[in-house]
């Protein structure tokens, strides 16, 4: 975790202050859809039927409640929060069944009674993966060290709990993974080679 004194050593500003436009417009959008996700889990959590999936939402939960909380907090006070970022760690191997499967078609619920684990857990993924993203962006373009901080190392946990949603779908037949031929596999691997140092570059 970043360390810092209480004022900037370029204008001695407080860094509750140290912050630029679009960060925070960018990390408005981020708490904004981190409270969205957490709210998103408290509407979903009564409707799921899989214990499995209920014991991730759960946990995530749990995880996704304090990461809001110390985001908020260093981006309130541009100091370091509370404690620093933790990494999530999931609860299940990392086996991926390939290929696909035919069944029926998916398309959108037309009423609410159709809600299901696969529709869920579909809510969970994707805000994971918009987290990732709106991270990632929002870290970018921010000037406070320690906001940017947790923003950066948040940015992996929101990675691994996708992972982990998407492999319980996966192994649920919510999420095929197709393959290309072995032969277009091949190809594809071999196109790269062992980079060599350009001889304009110092050694």
């Amino acid at each position: 975790m970043y360390t810092q004194s209480s004022q900037s050593q370029d204008n001695q500003m407080p860094f509750s202050q140290n912050h630029g436009a679009h960060e925070l417009l960018d990390v408005h959008e981020v708490l904004s859809s981190m409270i969205a996700g957490l709210n998103q889990y408290v509407l979903l959590r009564d409707h799921v039927q899989d214990s499995e999936l209920l014991n991730i939402m759960d946990r995530q939960y749990a995880f996704m409640l304090d990461e809001y909380n110390i985001t908020m907090e260093a981006y309130k006070t541009g100091h370091d929060p509370q404690h620093p970022t933790r990494s999530y760690n999931m609860q299940m191997g990392n086996d991926t069944k390939y290929g696909l499967t035919p069944g029926t078609p998916k398309a959108p619920m037309t009423a609410a009674s159709e809600i299901n684990d696969a529709v869920i857990s579909g809510f969970m993924l994707g805000c994971h993966k918009a987290g990732a993203t709106g991270k990632t962006a929002a870290a970018l373009e921010t000037t406070n060290p320690v906001v940017r901080r947790v923003l950066q190392d948040s940015v992996p946990n929101c990675i691994e709990m996708a992972y982990e949603v998407s492999l319980y779908e996966n192994k649920k037949g919510f999420y095929q993974v197709p393959q290309l031929s072995e032969q277009d596999m091949n190809a594809m691997l071999n196109r790269y080679g062992q980079a060599q140092k350009a001889k304009n570059m110092p050694n």
